[in-house]
């Protein structure tokens, strides 16, 4: 784990008051935040930025691993840190992917190899099965301090389903695969706006601001 002295130099030359550590190094996670975060006058950190190693993710909950990785971040940097942990659920296989969205086919190779064998098998998965409803969800959990003991926590979910060939270069993960409910696009289809507005992580956020205007 990174120390606070490690990264001392960084956060003196951050405000507090409009910053807050993003608790992740995934780029597309990253970009979405950022758009939406800017808007609210908040000025997203990549932890990545700050010398903070990702956190451990043990849990089966997505609100547990979230909650690891946001103490994670805030300790490392002694700023309030906000950390999302989302993935794909499909009913008809129990739920899964899940919390293990990103790993799905394993660990190997870098991000675009393992989304790529993640939709393999997500699609091999589903293979002559009527039922291919799914469901993008995102649990967002902000700490004012690694010890908060109030964290301030939304959520929201993404209606849809899988389709049998991807569409779209957009988005990332399984977005090419996944129809929302409604929609004649793909997620992966989507101009990035249209997709903040409706996403899962779109849908947290929003709550999350509620919250924090209240």
């Amino acid at each position: 784990m990174t120390s606070v002295s490690s990264v001392s130099s960084v956060v003196k030359a951050l405000t507090p008051l409009n910053r807050i550590v993003i608790a992740s190094n995934n780029p597309g996670k990253l970009r979405e935040l950022e758009a939406l975060l800017t808007p609210l006058g908040i000025g997203p950190v990549a932890q990545a930025s700050l010398g903070v190693t990702e956190a451990e993710e043990p849990h089966e909950t997505f609100l547990e691993n979230a909650l690891a990785k946001a103490r994670h971040a805030s300790r490392a940097t002694g700023l309030a840190a906000l950390a999302d942990d989302s993935g794909l659920c499909v009913p008809s296989l129990g739920g899964e992917p899940g919390v293990h969205s990103a790993y799905f086919a394993g660990r190997d190779g870098e991000r675009a190899q393992r989304d790529a064998r993640n939709n393999a098998k997500l699609v091999a998965r589903l293979e002559g099965r009527a039922d291919r409803a799914a469901f993008y969800y995102c649990v967002l959990v902000m700490v004012r301090s690694a010890a908060d003991p109030t964290p301030i926590v939304a959520d929201g979910a993404w209606h849809g389903e899988i389709i049998a060939a991807p569409r779209g270069a957009g988005g990332f993960g399984y977005d090419a695969y996944f129809l929302p409910r409604g929609s004649t696009l793909t997620a992966a289809e989507m101009p990035p706006e249209a997709k903040n507005r409706a996403s899962h992580r779109g849908q947290a956020l929003a709550a999350l601001a509620a919250r924090l205007r209240g």
